[in-house]
């Protein structure tokens, strides 16, 4: 079974997109994944700037890179921000897909991503569920070589759809997101990644 890295694009403490990662990191433990749930918040990374990069690259900003690098597939859950994807994660992605210059390994931007399998799911308040950002994501993960899982799921109505202990309510939405797990986890462990 590949490993499957689980992760949101905010580091705000209430986020529904950060509780619907745990769930799902939840769920594909179920489904026997080796499955690491990343907290963005632990990494010391700051806005991308070019001239901050030609001093050097962040220690974080490789250690994010090696993480990305060591799961064949990944499952994003990406806010909504202004109907797009937050700053957060496309500074995340910018630093993660930025070459270190003259690193034996890091010189390549797109290795972290190349190949890998990505499934999108999103949380929102809101009636579509931050389809949207998903809508602007998926071309920019294509842009880095990324295997779109074909099936996503946008989580409307999120502020009610968990627990206590932070499970999915309704079996449905449940059911939605188990589905796009496996279609990640399959089709990576096809790509052998």
């Amino acid at each position: 079974m590949p490993q499957l890295l689980v992760f949101a694009g905010s580091t705000r403490q209430q986020s529904l997109n950060r509780r619907l990662a745990r769930a799902v990191a939840d769920i594909a433990r179920s489904a026997g994944a080796e499955t690491t749930l990343l907290e963005l918040s632990d990494f010391d990374i700051p806005l991308y700037n070019a001239d901050l990069e030609s001093q050097g690259t962040p220690a974080d900003v490789v250690r994010l890179k090696e993480i990305l690098q060591a799961h064949a597939g990944w499952i994003v859950c990406s806010p909504e921000y202004n109907g797009s994807y937050t700053a957060l994660l496309k500074n995340t992605i910018d630093w993660a897909s930025s070459p270190v210059a003259g690193h034996p390994v890091w010189s390549d931007g797109t290795l972290p991503f190349r190949g890998k399998v990505v499934g999108m799911l999103s949380a929102s308040p809101g009636g579509l569920g931050g389809l949207r950002s998903q809508s602007h994501l998926a071309p920019l993960l294509l842009n880095l070589e990324c295997w779109l899982a074909p099936q996503a799921f946008a989580l409307g109505h999120a502020g009610s759809a968990f627990d206590e202990a932070g499970a999915l309510v309704d079996a449905a939405h449940h059911g939605r997101v188990r589905n796009v797990v496996e279609q990640v986890l399959w089709a990576s462990q096809r790509l052998g990644r």
